[in-house]
């Protein structure tokens, strides 16, 4: 025989006399209950051959402790778990509450009349809340019962008890007979003198002999009658022992009875053996062997002459077990009952080894057998309830998705449970909340009854909540993710277990950003309004990523719901697409995209024109000129431009400029008379033959832009005046005046907003551009040129202090400087009227270091000015900024301290406090 699972421990299957049970309209106290299936208000009594049957229904259960007392004539006494093994009380409750009272015929407080009726009264205390508040009910059962048999052993929960007939027995001699019978059916222990009985001998296997007195203070209970002596053991005792038979474990006892009679003193030899195991599992059958001959009750060759199945302490016939799917059969060496696992008889309860939702299944099948030897008519009747629990069983949890992404509410139900599950609490990417707590955030978290006694929980979650994870997978769709762990306990144990669910829904609901643009004469106005999804995307405007600090300087604005923009028309995140004599066309790209997933979310190309007047022409035949870089030459350096005579070059330029100012009669340009009109036109080109370089390009064109002025030949100006005799001739005179400089600091490089006197001083980190501005104010003769002479930055406010810096000599950048001064080009536009006022130039920010530190964190920055007439032939620093020489740049290194005298035509300027920001 295989090793048996789950080994009957009757030492653990003691009576669970405080109970918990719930009682429900109880009604009067139940009295006088007799023969046969008695029931009042859920307590129902039966006789089950030589056992009574007391059931209770659930309607008494959960929620109260049971007390049982027993009552013998005047006296209650309390039944406790071990007066139970040795009265023969055994109890069982399933997890719904369904309680089960078994009692022996042979126990303690039955009384009896002639060994074949049966009395017990008993009353029942249920207890809800504390011992004040109880109710009770008095029960009384009367059972009768004859067919005893030779031999009755009885295998419950909680004890072994063995009968046998002792009428007719033979005196032992030379033994004191027993002097008065009266007293044989008195409670165990009421008299120093043990009636009836005299003395047990416990064989382990070796004899132990105990006085009746011993035997009942070790647990025992004897009982004597007018035909039977009984003898009961709990299971596990130090007189007991287990042995195996044909592969079955079994629990014995063995003991001689020596007890009194009218004709003198008997012995009497008793053996119990009940089964522990001999169980075998399958998934779906239980099979319980029992051996078909039990060695130590029945000796020498023995047939079965009765053998019957029951559920709970009660026969099944055979139409009830082929119902129930129960079948009983005998092979060579075992009686076999197989049980399909379910079964209706039994009962399931949770379980959470490892923290894992299992089951078990309980049933408590019987087994009677009657045995007659070959060479006697002293049968032996065996019978045994033997509840089974099946190992823990792992229980698939399910989780049933009812969600419909088109309500944008998760719906969840998980299960299916035993009803001694709970849930306690919902485990959230955000945090843990019991189930109070999810209500309370509006998580409707519902418990489902089903109608086969399961249960299963929801929990509704708005996919809109904060504990929901979104992200897209297509620009259109959005997928909503709730990964949930459901916090369950077991009762009444409360243990502990979880179960995980992840759920998913797509929904076509995203709403992208969309862009729109205006433009007005100078600026092109752009608005973006936010989808659905935020503010979470990347902007670029024209090639540029809209960083907070191109923001700044372009007047970003953020209401929540919008942002806005307003961007210079000549900005650099711009393109010029054509440009005329009086306007040029520009185009502002803006990109909204995705930089996780590479998406494109909107996109404008806004192109609009704006009045620009390229060329200017100037009475006195100078001629002014702006050429713009053009998206169609994408390649084009405007420093490259020239005009039809190549040695005209831009007087300065850009990335994106070429500012050209010449004679009327210089530079190639052509004369043509039509009309009362004289034009003069030149063209800018791009010049082919660079530094001795071919330019050849197969994908830029050509560039060419015609420049012509117009001026009037022959005109006839009418003019009236009034003339008055003067005493004396006008004479002229020379005239002297002042003219003013101004060196500004501004904000970056576009040269729009300048730092105030109260900004100063302006904190700018190490290598952080420096954007000066030197303008020649109230003035507003065309012919006058402001040229940077020199310039230079020291760590104190005098401009001859040490130590100082060269940044520009002579007109020129400093050559030794590793971040060497950078020259700006100025246009004409709505704060430069007159392009050759302003200079503008800027610098890397930097201190003054002496032996690896820091002499002082702070810098001023001084220039020399000259102010120059572009009429008259000038020779040095009127030239122009950064006079070359050769194709070199000419440089005149001049000591702090020792600069030329200042001529009448030369400004001094300084600028205000810079601080290195650190």
């Amino acid at each position: 025989m295989p090793s048996h699972c789950n080994m009957r421990k009757p030492e653990k299957m003691l009576l669970l006399w405080n109970l918990m049970a719930a009682v429900f309209g109880l009604g009067q106290a139940w009295t006088n209950v007799k023969h046969g299936l008695q029931s009042t208000n859920g307590i129902r009594s039966d006789c089950a051959g030589n056992l009574m049957r007391l059931s209770l229904d659930e309607a008494l259960a959960v929620g109260n402790q049971l007390q049982v007392e027993a009552i013998n004539g005047t006296q209650r006494i309390l039944v406790t778990p071990s007066l139970a093994a040795q009265c023969g009380y055994s109890m069982e409750s399933d997890p719904w509450g369904n309680t089960r009272i078994y009692m022996s015929l042979l126990g303690c407080f039955m009384a009896n009349k002639d060994d074949s009726t049966f009395s017990t009264s008993l009353k029942l205390h249920m207890y809800k809340h504390s011992p004040s508040d109880v109710v009770s009910h008095d029960v009384t059962q009367t059972c009768s019962y004859s067919r005893w048999a030779f031999r009755d052993v009885l295998c419950d929960r909680n004890y072994m008890e063995v009968s046998t007939n002792i009428a007719g027995e033979q005196v032992t001699k030379g033994h004191v007979q027993n002097k008065d019978d009266s007293t044989m059916n008195k409670l165990p222990g009421d008299s120093e003198e043990a009636p009836g009985i005299w003395k047990m001998t416990f064989y382990t296997p070796e004899p132990v002999s105990m006085v009746l007195k011993e035997a009942e203070q070790a647990g025992y209970g004897a009982k004597m009658t007018q035909t039977r002596l009984a003898i009961r053991s709990p299971y596990h005792t130090s007189e007991t022992y287990s042995e195996d038979v044909a592969g079955v474990p079994m629990e014995i006892l063995k003991v001689s009875v020596y007890h009194k009679t009218q004709q003198g003193l008997n012995v009497v030899n008793l053996v119990a053996a009940c089964p522990t195991g001999g169980v075998l599992f399958t998934d779906e059958f239980i099979s319980w062997h029992i051996p078909r001959r039990v060695t130590p009750l029945t000796e020498g060759k023995v047939k079965i002459t009765e053998l019957y199945m029951g559920i709970n302490g009660q026969r099944l016939d055979k139409a009830q077990m082929a119902a129930r799917g129960y079948s009983l059969s005998t092979t060579e060496f075992h009686i076999v009952v197989d049980i399909p696992v379910g079964s209706p008889d039994g009962y399931y309860k949770s379980h959470a080894p490892d923290f894992q939702y299992h089951i078990t299944y309980t049933i408590e099948p019987m087994l009677e057998v009657v045995w007659r030897p070959d060479n006697t008519q002293e049968e032996t009747k065996y019978k045994i309830l033997f509840p089974i629990t099946t190992p823990p069983m792992p229980h698939p949890i399910n989780a049933i998705d009812y969600t419909i992404p088109e309500e944008r509410v998760f719906n969840v139900h998980v299960g299916a449970f035993l009803h001694d599950v709970i849930l306690k609490n919902i485990t959230f990417p955000t945090g843990v909340l019991s189930v109070e707590e999810c209500n309370a955030r509006g998580f409707a978290v519902q418990e489902h009854r089903l109608a086969n006694g399961t249960k299963m929980f929801s929990v509704s979650v708005a996919f809109d909540t904060e504990v929901v994870l979104k992200h897209n997978p297509e620009p259109l769709v959005t997928t909503y993710f709730l990964p949930l762990v459901f916090g369950f306990a077991v009762l009444p144990e409360d243990l502990p277990f979880a179960h995980k669910v992840e759920l998913q829904a797509s929904l076509q609901d995203v709403v992208l950003p969309t862009l729109t643009g205006t433009c007005d004469q100078e600026h092109f106005l752009v608005s973006v309004k936010y989808g659905n999804q935020g503010h979470h995307f990347k902007t670029m405007v024209g090639h540029q990523d809209l960083t907070p600090e191109l923001g700044k300087t372009l007047a970003y604005q953020d209401n929540g719901t919008h942002f806005s923009i307003v961007v210079p028309y000549a900005a650099s995140v711009t393109a010029f697409e054509f440009v005329t004599t009086t306007s040029v066309r520009t185009r502002l790209n803006m990109l909204l995209w995705d930089s996780v997933n590479q998406w494109v979310l909107g996109d404008l190309y806004l192109s609009c024109n704006f009045p620009l007047a390229t060329t200017r022409c100037y009475s006195n035949g100078t001629i002014s000129t702006i050429a713009v870089k053009l998206e169609s030459v994408p390649n084009l350096s405007p420093s490259w431009l020239t005009l039809k005579d190549q040695s005209c070059t831009p007087a300065f330029s850009d990335d994106r400029f070429a500012h050209f100012i010449f004679n009327a009669d210089s530079c190639g340009t052509t004369r043509l008379f039509f009309d009362n009109y004289m034009m003069y036109e030149n063209e800018i080109r791009l010049n082919h033959n660079r530094k001795g370089v071919v330019y050849t390009s197969p994908v830029d064109p050509d560039y060419k832009q015609t420049i012509s002025c117009y001026y009037i030949v022959n005109d006839t100006q009418s003019i009236s005046f009034a003339s008055q005799p003067r005493l004396y001739e006008p004479k002229a005179e020379i005239g002297l005046g002042h003219l003013m400089v101004q060196m500004r600091l501004a904000q970056d490089a576009s040269y729009q907003i300048f730092y105030q006197a109260e900004d100063y001083p302006v904190q700018k980190f190490l290598r952080e551009p420096l954007y000066f501005e030197v303008e020649l104010m109230q003035s507003r003769d065309p012919k006058l040129e402001v040229v940077l002479e020199n310039c230079w930055a020291t760590s104190k406010e005098e401009r001859n202090s040490l130590p100082s810096w060269d940044i520009i000599i002579n007109g020129c950048e400093n050559p030794d400087d590793s971040y060497a001064a950078v020259f700006h080009p100025v246009m004409m536009d709505s704060t430069v009227s007159i392009p050759s006022h302003v200079k503008r130039f800027s610098i890397m920010m930097f201190t003054f270091i002496q032996d690896d530190q820091v002499l002082k964190d702070e810098i001023y920055v001084h220039c020399n000015v000259v102010i120059c007439d572009t009429n008259t032939p000038t020779e040095g620093i009127c030239k122009g900024q950064c006079v070359h020489t050769s194709g070199v740049k000419a440089h005149q290194s001049t000591k702090r301290g020792q600069r030329p005298p200042s001529s009448t035509n030369q400004k001094q300027i300084s600028s205000g406090r810079i601080l290195l920001n650190n």
